[in-house]
């Protein structure tokens, strides 16, 4: 399938695995990138531009194909390296880089001197057309379904990737309550060039995740998904369990005095208890409402593959199929 999302990044298929904290190893990137989508390396799970640098070297070894990093800008007191992560990734040869959260203006010039692909994450129109206004070269756009961070407009994709359609000039992606073929072929359908899947992702036989986090993205359903730190507009969804059911009780009764550090024990630091040691009841973590489409754990050479058809065989029979006649 030729999009103008394959074509920008030199991929196969349009399909793009996010970045995702703890998940995001070279493992994982590359075991996207081998099965024709577009793999993504989490900068900020490294931390530093060191450990960045030992990871694009092993997805290098994984992988002769294209693949990304991801680099989330936070609003945070602690920064982390960014020159140096930054640095890091051209240095490293990585020519697409997917950023997200605070504007990336200032990097930008350093991306495009070293002729790296820039797709911004966007979670409103606004957004997307300020990212394709400072540069940008694609953007994906987040819908109100997906894990982590959906922004405080609450516009699912039905209606946000047609609007993005309709305003903007450079590609984008579709991105939450992504899991198939079905799910890549409605994006098309509305506008988009192709796909960004996050939560469908850690549910693969690659992911560097424990058992326990497949297993609970398996058992889930549409309505296991919880919106957390709305009082902060910081919304942020995540699988629910006690910690996040604890978090929420909490939310109610401080009420608008409702400070970060009155729920710091259910959010911060909990991804590698989490996610590599497979406590399910640590803290918030993020995951999308897709987890009610997702129902078993293939390689990622067999997700792809599985997708494509099933995309094909909707292109080409069942839509084909209402013009006869």
């Amino acid at each position: 399938m030729k999009t103008a999302i394959t074509e920008m990044f030199g991929i196969k298929h349009p399909i793009i695995q996010g970045g995702m904290h703890y998940v995001g190893f070279a493992e994982m990137a590359a075991a996207v990138s081998n099965a024709g989508g577009l793999g993504i390396i989490t900068a900020l799970t490294q931390g530093t531009p060191e450990k960045l640098a030992n990871e694009i070297a092993r997805c290098k070894d994984m992988t002769d194909k294209p693949f990304g990093v991801n680099l989330t800008f936070l609003p945070t007191v602690n920064a982390p390296d960014y020159p140096g992560l930054v640095r890091t990734i051209i240095e490293g040869g990585v020519k697409i880089v997917e950023t997200a959260g605070n504007n990336p203006a200032q990097v930008l010039p350093y991306f495009k001197d070293a002729g790296v692909k820039v797709i911004h994450k966007c979670t409103s129109v606004r957004h997307s057309l300020k990212a394709q206004s400072i540069g940008c070269d694609a953007v994906s756009v987040d819908g109100f379904e997906c894990g982590g961070h959906p922004g405080e407009d609450d516009i699912p994709n039905m209606i946000l990737l047609p609007r993005a359609a309709d305003e903007l000039e450079i590609p984008f992606v579709a991105s939450g309550g992504m899991a198939d073929g079905r799910s890549l072929v409605a994006a098309l359908a509305m506008g988009a060039d192709g796909m960004n899947m996050g939560t469908r992702f850690i549910a693969t036989k690659e992911a560097p995740v424990h058992e326990n986090v497949k297993a609970a993205i398996v058992a889930a359903s549409e309505l296991d998904t919880r919106l957390v730190m709305r009082p902060l507009r910081n919304t942020e969804r995540v699988m629910t369990n006690d910690a996040v059911e604890e978090l929420l009780k909490i939310e109610k009764e401080k009420g608008a005095d409702l400070k970060f550090e009155d729920i710091i024990e259910q959010v911060a630091g909990v991804y590698p208890r989490i996610m590599t040691e497979g406590d399910m009841d640590a803290g918030a973590w993020s995951c999308g409402m897709v987890a009610g489409l997702i129902n078993d754990i293939p390689t990622c050479q067999e997700l792809i593959d599985n997708i494509m058809a099933q995309a094909d065989e909707i292109i080409t029979k069942r839509l084909a199929g209402f013009q006869a006649g």
